[in-house]
């Protein structure tokens, strides 16, 4: 089997545990080796080609020709949330080069899973800015994973996560957590796992009023702060960013993620 995961920094994995190559793990990573154990096969292929920062546009155009060439069994993409973060966001422009690279994907024969990401809105005040937007790509995605057979994982409305233990410090990545739940998730999606990720994982911690609005200061220093920084000056945070694996490498029968041959 040959998986490809194509995206932004949500699939390159950010803010996971870090792997022996300095990367971050991620859920692809961990897919890739659910996938291994339990279809009960002895070897899948896997190449993750997402980059940070990337815009629908620039997956489209650089990543979904690479991912072709690769000819996957299995191709997830994870797109839109920068687009939906950005002044000139349109929606028009957004769903036509997502159903593009689609289209592209399933031409080449590819099964296609695709993201409708949760309500921003339900977590930050901040992030629910942007929650009519993504809204709207949600209802896009459904609508065409409808028309060219995809397999979609839907986070619109699971209260799992709401949780602010499967967020990482920056509150736009997921932690080790998130990306395990998530992982999760495309299993159940795919049939090979169930829905148990959907469940609480335990009653999540309430601090006080004064402890949060202590992180959301730490939090406005730390991230989102240097976040509009870059976005003023118009720089990527993917700029000089290359993909993970942007060669096939080889999970074994044991679940075990190994190295491209140099």
């Amino acid at each position: 089997m040959r998986f490809v995961a194509v995206g932004d920094s949500f699939t390159e994995g950010l803010n996971d545990e870090i792997r022996g190559d300095g990367r971050h793990r991620g859920w692809a990573d961990r897919v890739a080796e659910l996938l291994v154990t339990r279809q009960h096969i002895e070897e899948l292929s896997y190449a993750n080609l997402a980059i940070r920062g990337r815009l629908t546009r620039q997956i489209m155009d650089e990543q979904v020709p690479q991912a072709q060439a690769l000819k996957p069994d299995l191709v997830t993409v994870g797109a839109g949330v920068n687009d939906a973060l950005r002044r000139s966001f349109s929606l028009d422009t957004l769903c036509t080069d997502l159903e593009n690279s689609v289209r592209e994907l399933t031409a080449g024969g590819s099964h296609v899973l695709l993201f409708a990401y949760g309500d921003p809105s339900r977590g930050s005040k901040a992030f629910g800015l942007v929650a009519d937007r993504m809204r709207s790509l949600r209802s896009a995605t459904l609508d065409i994973a409808a028309a060219y057979g995809c397999t979609v994982v839907d986070f619109w409305g699971i209260a799992l996560y709401d949780d602010t233990r499967l967020w990482s410090a920056d509150r736009l990545h997921l932690s080790s957590m998130g990306h395990r739940l998530t992982a999760e998730a495309v299993m159940d999606a795919l049939g090979l796992g169930s829905d148990a990720w959907r469940s609480p994982v335990s009653d999540p911690p309430r601090p006080g009023w004064s402890r949060r609005r202590g992180s959301d200061a730490a939090w406005f220093l730390a991230h989102a702060g240097p976040w509009i920084t870059r976005r003023i000056r118009g720089v990527s945070s993917g700029a000089g960013v290359v993909a993970k694996d942007p060669i096939y490498r080889t999970v074994h029968k044991a679940g075990t993620l190994v190295p491209p041959l140099p």
